[in-house]
């Protein structure tokens, strides 16, 4: 069984990375909407990045206690599967806008 205090440090991670990646996120749409396609891209990647950690941290507790490992029922742990997947959703639509703004540049 996992101890509480690592589902916190877990639950802290998957929080910490979901948070950086809607951050670059908006980053990337700050460069888009001032033409700077490229740095956009590269921190639409970034976001991706840090989304991807995160979900491979929850995806491991999930393995666990799909192996028979119990862990206690942590409303933190909750909210973090919470926030990366709503973070994850945002960055998905980041990259929509992104996407967008660079057509209506090359429309002006």
């Amino acid at each position: 069984m996992k101890s509480e205090e690592e589902l916190i440090e877990v639950a802290m991670t998957i929080i910490i990375h979901a948070g950086d990646g809607r951050v670059k996120g908006y980053e990337a749409i700050e460069f888009a909407r001032n033409g700077h396609f490229d740095q956009a891209r590269v921190s639409l990647k970034e976001a991706h990045d840090e989304i991807v950690i995160a979900h491979h941290s929850q995806t491991n507790i999930i393995q666990g206690e799909m192996s028979g490992e119990k862990h206690a029922h942590s409303l933190l742990f909750a909210h973090a599967q919470d926030t990366l997947m709503t973070i994850a959703s945002e960055v998905k639509l980041m990259a929509i806008f992104v996407e967008l703004f660079e057509k209506m540049s090359h429309q002006s």
